[in-house]
Protein backbone atom coordinates (compact mmCIF):
# COMPACT_ATOMS: atom_id res chain seq x y z
CA UNK A 1 0.00 0.00 0.00
CA UNK A 2 1.08 3.64 -1.09
CA UNK A 3 -0.01 6.94 1.39
CA UNK A 4 0.12 10.05 1.03
CA UNK A 5 0.06 12.67 3.70
CA UNK A 6 -2.83 14.80 5.25
CA UNK A 7 -2.32 18.50 6.43
CA UNK A 8 -0.42 16.93 9.41
CA UNK A 9 1.38 15.17 7.96
CA UNK A 10 0.06 11.89 9.16
CA UNK A 11 0.24 8.98 6.54
CA UNK A 12 -3.46 7.79 5.07
CA UNK A 13 -3.63 4.87 2.37
CA UNK A 14 -4.05 6.51 -1.02
CA UNK A 15 -7.29 3.56 -1.01
CA UNK A 16 -9.86 4.30 1.54
CA UNK A 17 -12.61 2.25 2.40
CA UNK A 18 -16.23 3.39 1.62
CA UNK A 19 -18.54 2.43 3.96
CA UNK A 20 -21.68 2.98 2.54
CA UNK A 21 -21.72 -0.32 0.01
CA UNK A 22 -21.61 -2.88 2.84
CA UNK A 23 -23.54 -6.33 1.54
CA UNK A 24 -27.16 -6.71 2.94
CA UNK A 25 -28.47 -9.97 4.90
CA UNK A 26 -31.92 -10.31 6.16
CA UNK A 27 -32.82 -6.82 6.03
CA UNK A 28 -29.36 -5.71 7.44
CA UNK A 29 -25.93 -5.24 6.93
CA UNK A 30 -24.46 -8.61 6.66
CA UNK A 31 -22.34 -8.16 9.51
CA UNK A 32 -19.75 -11.45 8.84
CA UNK A 33 -19.21 -10.56 5.36
CA UNK A 34 -18.71 -6.87 6.18
CA UNK A 35 -15.89 -7.90 9.06
CA UNK A 36 -14.06 -10.56 7.04
CA UNK A 37 -13.93 -8.08 3.93
CA UNK A 38 -12.78 -5.08 6.15
CA UNK A 39 -10.27 -6.76 7.66
CA UNK A 40 -8.62 -8.06 4.62
CA UNK A 41 -8.59 -4.27 4.02
CA UNK A 42 -6.71 -3.52 6.98
CA UNK A 43 -4.70 -6.36 6.48
CA UNK A 44 -3.31 -4.88 3.05
CA UNK A 45 -2.38 -1.47 4.33
CA UNK A 46 -6.03 0.42 4.53
CA UNK A 47 -6.35 2.42 7.39
CA UNK A 48 -8.68 5.23 6.56
CA UNK A 49 -12.68 4.18 6.86
CA UNK A 50 -15.47 6.68 5.38
CA UNK A 51 -19.03 6.48 7.23
CA UNK A 52 -21.96 8.51 7.89
CA UNK A 53 -24.46 8.98 10.50
CA UNK A 54 -27.10 8.58 7.84
CA UNK A 55 -25.77 5.35 6.11
CA UNK A 56 -27.86 2.78 7.39
CA UNK A 57 -26.24 0.47 10.28
CA UNK A 58 -22.61 1.39 9.28
CA UNK A 59 -21.05 3.45 12.10
CA UNK A 60 -22.49 0.65 14.11
CA UNK A 61 -21.43 -1.75 11.98
CA UNK A 62 -17.83 -0.37 11.40
CA UNK A 63 -17.38 0.51 15.31
CA UNK A 64 -18.57 -3.46 16.35
CA UNK A 65 -15.96 -4.52 13.73
CA UNK A 66 -13.04 -2.81 14.74
CA UNK A 67 -13.56 -3.01 18.74
CA UNK A 68 -14.33 -6.57 18.08
CA UNK A 69 -10.96 -7.24 16.19
CA UNK A 70 -8.99 -4.74 18.55
CA UNK A 71 -7.45 -2.53 16.01
CA UNK A 72 -9.28 0.87 16.79
CA UNK A 73 -5.57 2.54 16.43
CA UNK A 74 -4.74 1.30 13.86
CA UNK A 75 -6.74 2.94 11.36
CA UNK A 76 -8.67 6.83 11.03
CA UNK A 77 -12.37 6.82 10.92
CA UNK A 78 -14.16 9.55 8.71
CA UNK A 79 -18.01 10.43 9.52
CA UNK A 80 -20.06 13.24 9.25
CA UNK A 81 -22.73 15.18 10.30
CA UNK A 82 -25.89 15.39 8.27
CA UNK A 83 -25.79 19.67 8.58
CA UNK A 84 -29.05 19.85 6.64
CA UNK A 85 -30.92 17.86 9.17
CA UNK A 86 -29.41 20.70 12.39
CA UNK A 87 -31.87 23.24 13.66
CA UNK A 88 -30.21 24.13 17.24
CA UNK A 89 -26.16 23.81 19.20
CA UNK A 90 -27.90 21.16 20.77
CA UNK A 91 -28.57 18.92 17.69
CA UNK A 92 -25.14 19.30 16.36
CA UNK A 93 -23.95 17.99 19.93
CA UNK A 94 -26.24 15.27 20.25
CA UNK A 95 -25.73 13.75 16.70
CA UNK A 96 -22.13 13.68 17.41
CA UNK A 97 -22.33 11.80 20.48
CA UNK A 98 -24.47 9.28 18.71
CA UNK A 99 -21.98 8.97 15.81
CA UNK A 100 -19.53 8.52 19.32
CA UNK A 101 -21.59 5.52 20.89
CA UNK A 102 -22.48 4.22 17.75
CA UNK A 103 -18.45 4.17 16.59
CA UNK A 104 -17.35 3.13 20.01
CA UNK A 105 -14.93 5.29 20.34
CA UNK A 106 -13.89 7.96 22.20
CA UNK A 107 -12.54 10.29 18.86
CA UNK A 108 -13.55 10.76 15.41
CA UNK A 109 -10.14 11.43 13.36
CA UNK A 110 -11.95 13.15 10.35
CA UNK A 111 -15.29 15.17 10.98
CA UNK A 112 -16.82 16.15 7.70
CA UNK A 113 -20.14 18.81 7.61
CA UNK A 114 -21.88 15.77 4.98
CA UNK A 115 -23.02 17.00 1.55
CA UNK A 116 -23.04 20.97 1.16
CA UNK A 117 -24.17 21.92 -2.11
CA UNK A 118 -24.57 25.99 -1.11
CA UNK A 119 -22.62 28.38 0.86
CA UNK A 120 -25.63 29.15 2.74
CA UNK A 121 -25.32 25.55 4.39
CA UNK A 122 -22.16 26.85 6.14
CA UNK A 123 -23.73 30.15 7.22
CA UNK A 124 -26.44 28.78 8.50
CA UNK A 125 -23.93 26.00 11.04
CA UNK A 126 -22.39 29.28 12.15
CA UNK A 127 -25.22 30.67 13.12
CA UNK A 128 -25.76 27.89 15.36
CA UNK A 129 -22.41 27.95 16.74
CA UNK A 130 -20.52 25.43 14.20
CA UNK A 131 -17.58 27.19 14.74
CA UNK A 132 -16.60 27.49 18.10
CA UNK A 133 -18.04 23.47 18.47
CA UNK A 134 -15.81 22.41 16.84
CA UNK A 135 -12.79 24.88 18.28
CA UNK A 136 -14.05 22.74 21.65
CA UNK A 137 -14.49 19.54 20.25
CA UNK A 138 -10.86 19.65 18.56
CA UNK A 139 -9.60 20.80 22.15
CA UNK A 140 -10.99 18.39 24.11
CA UNK A 141 -9.83 15.87 21.46
CA UNK A 142 -12.99 14.44 20.25
CA UNK A 143 -12.71 15.54 16.57
CA UNK A 144 -8.98 15.16 15.07
CA UNK A 145 -9.89 16.94 11.45
CA UNK A 146 -12.45 19.18 10.54
CA UNK A 147 -13.98 18.98 6.56
CA UNK A 148 -16.61 18.67 4.46
CA UNK A 149 -18.11 16.62 1.85
CA UNK A 150 -19.29 18.53 -1.49
CA UNK A 151 -21.88 17.85 -4.17
CA UNK A 152 -22.37 21.27 -5.65
CA UNK A 153 -20.84 23.77 -8.46
CA UNK A 154 -17.15 24.79 -8.59
CA UNK A 155 -17.93 28.35 -7.67
CA UNK A 156 -19.74 27.58 -4.84
CA UNK A 157 -17.17 24.84 -3.71
CA UNK A 158 -14.55 27.75 -4.13
CA UNK A 159 -16.26 29.64 -1.84
CA UNK A 160 -16.89 27.09 0.49
CA UNK A 161 -12.85 26.39 0.49
CA UNK A 162 -12.09 29.77 1.23
CA UNK A 163 -14.46 30.45 4.04
CA UNK A 164 -12.63 28.45 7.08
CA UNK A 165 -9.51 26.55 7.97
CA UNK A 166 -10.50 23.69 6.92
CA UNK A 167 -8.35 20.69 7.41
CA UNK A 168 -9.61 18.20 4.32
CA UNK A 169 -12.17 18.38 2.14
CA UNK A 170 -13.93 15.25 0.39
CA UNK A 171 -15.25 15.46 -3.24
CA UNK A 172 -17.04 13.23 -6.23
CA UNK A 173 -14.61 13.34 -8.83
CA UNK A 174 -13.71 10.73 -12.07
CA UNK A 175 -12.57 10.79 -15.51
CA UNK A 176 -15.76 11.36 -16.74
CA UNK A 177 -16.59 14.00 -14.14
CA UNK A 178 -13.63 15.98 -14.33
CA UNK A 179 -15.34 19.28 -14.83
CA UNK A 180 -18.28 18.73 -13.03
CA UNK A 181 -19.49 19.43 -9.08
CA UNK A 182 -15.91 20.82 -7.65
CA UNK A 183 -14.59 19.43 -11.07
CA UNK A 184 -10.64 19.90 -11.47
CA UNK A 185 -10.78 23.58 -10.99
CA UNK A 186 -11.66 22.63 -7.17
CA UNK A 187 -8.96 19.96 -6.78
CA UNK A 188 -6.18 22.12 -7.79
CA UNK A 189 -7.66 24.76 -5.37
CA UNK A 190 -8.14 22.70 -2.44
CA UNK A 191 -3.91 21.78 -3.31
CA UNK A 192 -3.06 25.12 -3.64
CA UNK A 193 -4.46 26.00 -0.50
CA UNK A 194 -2.58 23.15 1.11
CA UNK A 195 -6.15 21.47 2.11
CA UNK A 196 -5.89 17.84 1.20
CA UNK A 197 -8.75 15.43 -0.84
CA UNK A 198 -10.51 12.63 -0.39
CA UNK A 199 -12.19 11.49 -3.64
CA UNK A 200 -15.73 9.71 -3.69
CA UNK A 201 -17.22 8.22 -6.56
CA UNK A 202 -13.99 7.15 -8.39
CA UNK A 203 -15.77 4.63 -10.77
CA UNK A 204 -19.30 6.64 -10.79
CA UNK A 205 -20.50 3.82 -8.47
CA UNK A 206 -19.47 1.17 -10.54
CA UNK A 207 -20.28 2.71 -14.19
CA UNK A 208 -16.54 3.03 -15.36
CA UNK A 209 -16.50 -0.76 -14.70
CA UNK A 210 -19.47 -1.62 -16.50
CA UNK A 211 -18.27 -0.05 -19.87
CA UNK A 212 -19.84 -0.36 -23.00
CA UNK A 213 -18.40 -3.27 -24.93
CA UNK A 214 -16.93 -1.00 -27.69
CA UNK A 215 -14.89 0.73 -24.81
CA UNK A 216 -13.83 -2.44 -23.31
CA UNK A 217 -12.33 -3.06 -26.74
CA UNK A 218 -9.86 0.16 -26.23
CA UNK A 219 -8.59 -1.35 -23.21
CA UNK A 220 -7.97 -4.31 -24.96
CA UNK A 221 -6.31 -2.74 -28.09
CA UNK A 222 -4.40 -0.54 -25.86
CA UNK A 223 -1.89 -3.45 -24.83
CA UNK A 224 -1.93 -1.55 -21.36
CA UNK A 225 -3.58 -3.99 -19.87
CA UNK A 226 -5.77 -2.34 -17.66
CA UNK A 227 -9.17 -3.35 -16.10
CA UNK A 228 -11.72 -0.93 -16.42
CA UNK A 229 -11.39 -0.01 -12.87
CA UNK A 230 -7.47 0.10 -13.02
CA UNK A 231 -7.79 2.58 -15.43
CA UNK A 232 -10.08 4.95 -13.10
CA UNK A 233 -8.26 4.30 -9.88
CA UNK A 234 -4.93 4.78 -11.77
CA UNK A 235 -6.05 8.56 -13.35
CA UNK A 236 -6.90 9.59 -10.03
CA UNK A 237 -3.56 8.45 -8.64
CA UNK A 238 -1.77 10.06 -11.53
CA UNK A 239 -2.86 12.89 -9.73
CA UNK A 240 -0.38 14.39 -6.89
CA UNK A 241 -3.61 16.72 -5.13
CA UNK A 242 -5.09 13.91 -4.47
CA UNK A 243 -4.75 12.34 -1.47
CA UNK A 244 -7.32 9.28 -0.58
CA UNK A 245 -9.28 7.75 -3.27
CA UNK A 246 -12.46 5.88 -1.29
CA UNK A 247 -13.89 2.56 -2.57
CA UNK A 248 -17.11 1.15 -1.39
CA UNK A 249 -16.23 -2.20 -1.51
CA UNK A 250 -17.98 -5.19 -0.77
CA UNK A 251 -16.52 -8.15 -2.04
CA UNK A 252 -12.78 -9.89 -1.12
CA UNK A 253 -12.18 -10.02 -4.62
CA UNK A 254 -12.46 -5.74 -4.69
CA UNK A 255 -10.64 -5.26 -1.75
CA UNK A 256 -7.58 -7.61 -3.26
CA UNK A 257 -7.84 -5.71 -6.76
CA UNK A 258 -7.86 -1.98 -5.40
CA UNK A 259 -5.28 -2.79 -2.36
CA UNK A 260 -3.10 -4.21 -5.44
CA UNK A 261 -3.29 -1.50 -7.88
CA UNK A 262 -3.06 1.01 -4.40
CA UNK A 263 0.52 -0.51 -3.85
CA UNK A 264 1.44 0.10 -7.22
CA UNK A 265 0.17 3.79 -8.44
CA UNK A 266 2.06 6.54 -8.26
CA UNK A 267 1.27 10.01 -8.87
CA UNK A 268 3.14 10.93 -12.46
CA UNK A 269 3.54 8.18 -13.72
CA UNK A 270 0.32 8.35 -16.99
CA UNK A 271 2.02 8.66 -20.08
CA UNK A 272 0.86 9.75 -23.37
CA UNK A 273 -0.85 6.71 -24.25
CA UNK A 274 -2.58 6.19 -20.65
CA UNK A 275 -4.11 9.78 -21.36
CA UNK A 276 -4.86 8.98 -24.80
CA UNK A 277 -7.01 5.87 -23.17
CA UNK A 278 -8.74 7.79 -21.28
CA UNK A 279 -10.00 9.90 -23.76
CA UNK A 280 -10.98 7.18 -26.26
CA UNK A 281 -13.63 5.42 -23.91
CA UNK A 282 -14.62 8.73 -22.63
CA UNK A 283 -15.59 9.20 -26.55
CA UNK A 284 -17.39 5.87 -26.61
CA UNK A 285 -19.18 6.83 -23.30
CA UNK A 286 -20.36 9.83 -24.41
CA UNK A 287 -21.53 8.78 -27.70
CA UNK A 288 -25.03 8.62 -26.11
CA UNK A 289 -24.27 12.65 -25.18
CA UNK A 290 -27.92 14.67 -25.98
CA UNK A 291 -25.70 18.16 -25.83
CA UNK A 292 -22.11 18.81 -27.24
CA UNK A 293 -21.28 20.93 -24.09
CA UNK A 294 -17.59 20.89 -22.87
CA UNK A 295 -18.11 22.91 -19.87
CA UNK A 296 -15.98 25.47 -21.16
CA UNK A 297 -18.53 27.96 -19.45
CA UNK A 298 -18.02 30.49 -21.65
CA UNK A 299 -21.73 31.03 -21.63
CA UNK A 300 -21.60 31.76 -18.05
CA UNK A 301 -22.76 33.91 -15.63
CA UNK A 302 -26.27 33.96 -16.57
CA UNK A 303 -27.77 36.86 -16.15
CA UNK A 304 -30.67 34.82 -14.55
CA UNK A 305 -28.70 32.23 -12.98
CA UNK A 306 -29.41 29.36 -14.88
CA UNK A 307 -26.75 27.10 -14.36
CA UNK A 308 -26.17 26.35 -18.30
CA UNK A 309 -23.44 23.71 -17.96
CA UNK A 310 -24.91 21.83 -15.08
CA UNK A 311 -28.27 21.47 -16.72
CA UNK A 312 -26.32 20.05 -19.55
CA UNK A 313 -24.50 17.71 -17.92
CA UNK A 314 -27.03 15.71 -16.19
CA UNK A 315 -28.98 15.82 -19.13
CA UNK A 316 -26.59 13.66 -21.11
CA UNK A 317 -25.85 11.49 -17.82
CA UNK A 318 -29.66 10.84 -18.64
CA UNK A 319 -28.41 8.72 -21.34
CA UNK A 320 -25.07 7.92 -20.78
CA UNK A 321 -26.55 6.34 -17.39
CA UNK A 322 -30.16 5.25 -15.67
CA UNK A 323 -32.65 8.19 -15.92
CA UNK A 324 -33.61 7.94 -12.46
CA UNK A 325 -30.20 7.91 -11.68
CA UNK A 326 -29.27 11.37 -13.34
CA UNK A 327 -32.38 12.88 -12.45
CA UNK A 328 -31.65 11.87 -8.81
CA UNK A 329 -28.05 13.64 -8.51
CA UNK A 330 -29.69 16.41 -10.20
CA UNK A 331 -31.91 17.21 -7.74
CA UNK A 332 -29.31 16.25 -4.81
CA UNK A 333 -26.22 18.77 -6.35
CA UNK A 334 -28.76 21.67 -7.87
CA UNK A 335 -32.08 21.07 -6.57
CA UNK A 336 -31.22 21.64 -2.85
CA UNK A 337 -28.68 25.03 -3.79
CA UNK A 338 -30.74 27.89 -1.78
CA UNK A 339 -30.35 29.98 -5.86
CA UNK A 340 -30.88 26.37 -7.62
CA UNK A 341 -30.09 27.43 -11.41
CA UNK A 342 -32.85 25.26 -12.89
CA UNK A 343 -33.27 25.78 -16.96
CA UNK A 344 -36.74 26.89 -16.26
CA UNK A 345 -34.96 30.66 -15.26
CA UNK A 346 -34.03 31.40 -18.64
CA UNK A 347 -35.94 34.07 -20.23
CA UNK A 348 -34.44 33.86 -23.92
CA UNK A 349 -32.11 36.46 -23.41
CA UNK A 350 -29.30 34.76 -25.73
CA UNK A 351 -26.83 36.36 -24.60
CA UNK A 352 -25.14 32.52 -23.95
CA UNK A 353 -25.87 31.65 -27.23
CA UNK A 354 -23.65 34.57 -28.66
CA UNK A 355 -20.42 33.24 -26.26
CA UNK A 356 -21.05 29.15 -27.18
CA UNK A 357 -17.71 27.97 -28.77
CA UNK A 358 -19.79 25.26 -29.73
CA UNK A 359 -23.00 27.17 -31.56
CA UNK A 360 -25.02 24.86 -29.24
CA UNK A 361 -28.81 25.94 -29.27
CA UNK A 362 -28.60 26.36 -25.78
CA UNK A 363 -32.43 28.59 -25.27
CA UNK A 364 -34.02 25.35 -26.96
CA UNK A 365 -31.89 23.09 -25.48
CA UNK A 366 -32.16 24.01 -22.14
CA UNK A 367 -36.27 24.02 -22.30
CA UNK A 368 -35.85 20.11 -23.46
CA UNK A 369 -33.54 19.51 -20.72
CA UNK A 370 -35.45 20.95 -17.87
CA UNK A 371 -38.74 18.88 -19.41
CA UNK A 372 -36.37 15.68 -19.15
CA UNK A 373 -34.95 16.24 -15.80
CA UNK A 374 -37.65 17.69 -14.33
CA UNK A 375 -40.54 15.57 -14.72
CA UNK A 376 -44.02 16.59 -12.49
CA UNK A 377 -42.91 14.24 -9.86
CA UNK A 378 -39.26 14.89 -9.45
CA UNK A 379 -40.56 18.72 -9.52
CA UNK A 380 -42.78 17.71 -6.77
CA UNK A 381 -39.96 16.03 -4.99
CA UNK A 382 -37.92 18.92 -5.26
CA UNK A 383 -39.87 21.45 -4.33
CA UNK A 384 -41.20 19.37 -0.99
CA UNK A 385 -37.27 18.25 -0.05
CA UNK A 386 -36.03 22.14 -0.73
CA UNK A 387 -38.85 23.42 2.15
CA UNK A 388 -37.23 20.95 3.97
CA UNK A 389 -33.83 21.25 3.73
CA UNK A 390 -33.19 24.68 2.57
CA UNK A 391 -33.59 27.54 4.78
Amino acid sequence: MKYRSDKQGRLISQLGYGCMRFSKKGGGIDFAKAEAEIMRGVELGVNYFDTAYVYPGSEDCLGRILDRNHCRDRVYIATKLPQYMMRSAKAIDRTFREELSRLRTDRIDYYLMHMFTDYAEWEKLQSLGIEEWIAARKAEGSIGNIGFSYHGDTDMFLSLLAAYDWDFCQIQYNYLDEHSQAGRRGLLAAAEKGVPVVIMEPLRGGKLVRLPEKARRELERSGLGYTPAELGLRWLWDQPQVTCVLSGMNSLAMVEENAHIAGEAEAGSFGEAEFDLVEQVKAVIREKEKVGCTGCRYCMPCPQGVDIPGNFYYYNLMYMEKKTSARFEFAQSMGMRREPGFASQCVGCGKCERHCPQSIPIRDMLKQADRELRPWPYRLGINAARKFMVR
